[in-house]
């Protein structure tokens, strides 16, 4: 048996918050737009039932704001065949897509956001990915002392 998964996706409030996926149809959504190749790859590494730290990022302050759990496994993208969509792709073709999204549904929002910087200050998380220089990935792996460690502070 495959021992539990963690990941940490990053989300601008404003263009999806945790309040949207809340709202969301059986508080359930797909996680489309993602065009960087290390963090398709990660997802396309999920299974169902890991389990998402929900970060909201580019807002002041940046910080974890609850969690949710993959639903639904790595599927192709449906917006990088659209060409209104901005996350068109040119080079993807249904029959050899690029770019894959995932199912994602709402567990639980934080009592308080946990902030970068309360973060940055906890040594036992100095290794965590989101703190790296220059770590800019929206999909990332997060270790279960990581994400435990994290719950506590929430």
């Amino acid at each position: 048996m495959k021992s539990k998964t963690y990941w940490l996706m990053k989300s601008e409030p404003s263009a999806f918050s945790i309040d949207d996926l809340i709202r969301s149809p059986s508080q359930t959504t797909y996680w489309d737009g993602v065009r960087n190749y290390q963090a398709r790859n990660f997802m396309r590494s999920m299974t169902v039932g890991d389990q998402i730290l929900f970060y909201h990022s580019n807002v002041d302050p940046p910080a974890v704001v609850g969690i949710a759990e993959v639903v639904k496994t790595a599927y192709p993208d449906s917006t990088q065949f659209d060409k209104k969509d901005k996350h068109y792709d040119p080079k993807s073709t249904p029959s050899q897509p690029r770019w894959d999204m995932i199912d994602m549904k709402y567990v639980r929002k934080f009592q308080r956001p946990v902030t970068l910087d309360e973060l940055r200050k906890e040594t036992a998380l100095k290794g965590m990915v989101l703190l790296q220089k220059g770590s800019r990935l929206s999909v990332q792996p997060v270790t279960s002392r990581e994400w435990r460690h994290i719950l506590s502070l929430a």
